[in-house]
């Protein structure tokens, strides 16, 4: 009597679990395949036109990024990577080098007027989608004499 009921209680545990995870499961299920992953600013390190960010506008523009909401995915059809990464537009983008352990990963960040695109360049997989921020919009560089 008491076997099968320990075993009753194990599998309806199990059950119980499989039909509604922990929700640190989920979070970690779920950050697996997100596309606009929040970054840590210490691990980023930010260039525009060639030059470093100072700390304090890295930190900022990482804060506006990771704050951004994502609206949409671009697709890229194999070959045409390079439309993406180089567009024909006169924005320059602000460049973002994300090293996670031994993983580099680039963000190349266009602000045009009404959104933000972002292309992430990780081996050799491009992915493109676009950001609402208003503040990356109008986020200009202090420190150089280029007027974004």
């Amino acid at each position: 009597m008491t076997t099968g009921l320990i075993i009753t209680l194990v599998i309806g545990s199990i059950i119980k679990l499989l039909m509604s995870p922990p929700s640190i499961a989920v979070a970690w299920g779920v950050s697996k395949f997100e596309l606009h992953k929040k970054l840590d600013s210490k691990d980023v390190k930010v260039t525009f036109d060639g030059n470093n960010l100072e700390e304090e506008e890295k930190n900022r523009f990482t804060d506006y990024f990771n704050k951004a909401s994502f609206l949409k995915k671009h697709y890229i059809f194999p070959g045409n990577e390079k439309l993406f990464l180089q567009p024909e537009t006169n924005v320059t983008p602000y460049i973002m080098n994300v090293k996670r352990g031994k993983k580099d990963v680039n963000f190349f960040v266009f602000s045009y007027d009404n959104h933000v695109d972002v292309v992430k360049k990780y081996k050799k997989k491009v992915v493109s989608y676009s950001i609402s921020s208003e503040h990356l919009q109008n986020f200009t560089v202090l420190t150089t004499n280029a007027n974004h």
